[in-house]
């Protein structure tokens, strides 16, 4: 399957936008869509049985479907709306305090960054931020300046597998491994992988890892996934208290009675997971990604051309996905290049600022094309 036209034929996209934001929010093909339809005219039909004596066995179904596309097992995972409630549900539910400390990078997601602050004003721990040298270089480079943060009095590890701000893959396995020997505990935050990169989630070693699902996999939107390593589990609180806590019936699993049931809410969208799995199948999706990567790679490659500013990693195929960022010039007003693209030039790109200098970030998907990529940069041209 060749990405583009053909691909782009399968979602429901504005065909009159360039779209290069799939890292954003994701977007979903329409025979998946129509399958999260379906569900919610079910929902419809008959809300209590769909709710409320049918919904355990399918959501139970769904996340066995999930589970073997991540490599773990069925009740090591719960459904989430999205990454930040996953990861409030973990942060929230840790017992730190004055004296503990929190290693993380400076290249973390802005929302999650924010529930780490709060949460170390509230109960008093320190909260560390490595801060990452760009270039980035090797992976053992990395892994040796990250865990020199690392002092006695750290209690949890926490960094992004594929970052949102610089869309930089990191060796989370390798830090995941150190924590692990080291009793501290690992999390990871692993939003953009699922769909986008290989992931055997038992393999990373996290203890708690949060994956989006209507991001790369192109599920519908509000499906995301937290895995809890089995010893770990039970220090999760439930982020809403509800039947799962005291059970009536009890079933084979607490962490999922604890996280699953939250009260009325559509389930439809975690339902509908299992046919973005089979739509990506069906269309060879290695192989699209692989076109992805390369595409991503010559849209980087050429911004930097125009720009003459290094990339944040080598042109080495461990640091990057289907996502990449360039830097832009200093001088550049990044809201006024944003507003710019998407109202003159009908082009969806994430420009934003990183360290406080201006940067554009490329998500390719398989709906991209060269064209769309060529569309970018000659409007780049005309802008810088």
């Amino acid at each position: 399957m060749k990405i583009g036209e053909e691909l782009r034929h399968w979602f429901l996209l504005d065909p009159e936008v360039t779209y290069l934001n799939h890292g954003a929010y994701g977007a979903t093909p329409r025979p998946v869509f129509e399958s999260y339809q379906r569900w919610q005219r079910e929902l419809e039909r008959e809300p209590v049985d769909f709710l409320s004596r049918n919904s355990t066995e399918r959501l139970a179904a769904s996340r066995q479907r999930l589970a073997d596309y991540v490599g773990t097992a069925r009740d090591n995972l719960v459904y989430v709306n999205n990454g930040t409630v996953g990861l409030n549900i973990v942060v929230r539910s840790l017992r730190l305090g004055p004296g503990d400390e929190v290693v993380t990078t400076d290249h973390e997601h802005g929302g999650i960054d924010r529930l780490w602050r709060f949460m170390a004003q509230k109960l008093g721990f320190s909260y560390v931020k490595r801060v990452i040298p760009l270039p980035v270089t090797t992976h053992a480079d990395f892994v040796a300046h990250f865990w020199a943060g690392v002092t006695a009095r750290t209690r949890v590890v926490f960094l992004s597998q594929l970052t949102s701000p610089t869309a930089l893959v990191f060796p989370v396995k390798e830090i995941c491994a150190r924590a692990r020997a080291a009793g501290i505990l690992a999390i990871v935050d692993g939003s953009h992988v699922p769909g986008q990169l290989p992931l055997d989630v038992e393999a990373v070693g996290a203890d708690f890892y949060v994956g989006i699902l209507h991001k790369w996999v192109c599920a519908p939107k509000g499906s995301a996934f937290l895995y809890g390593r089995p010893e770990v589990q039970l220090l999760l609180d439930p982020l809403v208290v509800s039947w799962g806590w005291e059970p009536k019936r009890p079933g084979p699993s607490r962490f999922v009675e604890y996280h699953e049931w939250q009260g009325s809410r559509d389930i439809s969208a975690y339902l509908a997971v299992p046919d973005a799995i089979d739509f990506q199948a069906a269309f060879h999706w290695d192989r699209v990604r692989e076109q992805c990567r390369a595409l991503a790679l010559f849209a980087q490659r050429e911004v930097g051309k125009l720009t003459g500013l290094p990339a944040y990693h080598p042109e080495s195929p461990e640091w990057h996905g289907q996502i990449v960022c360039a830097p832009l010039p200093p001088y550049v007003d990044d809201v006024e290049i944003l507003r710019r693209l998407r109202h003159e030039f009908n082009i969806d790109v994430s420009v934003d600022r990183f360290r406080d200098k201006p940067r554009i970030r490329i998500s390719i998907q398989g709906y991209n094309s060269v064209d769309d990529v060529e569309r970018l940069l000659d409007a780049l041209r005309r802008l810088l």
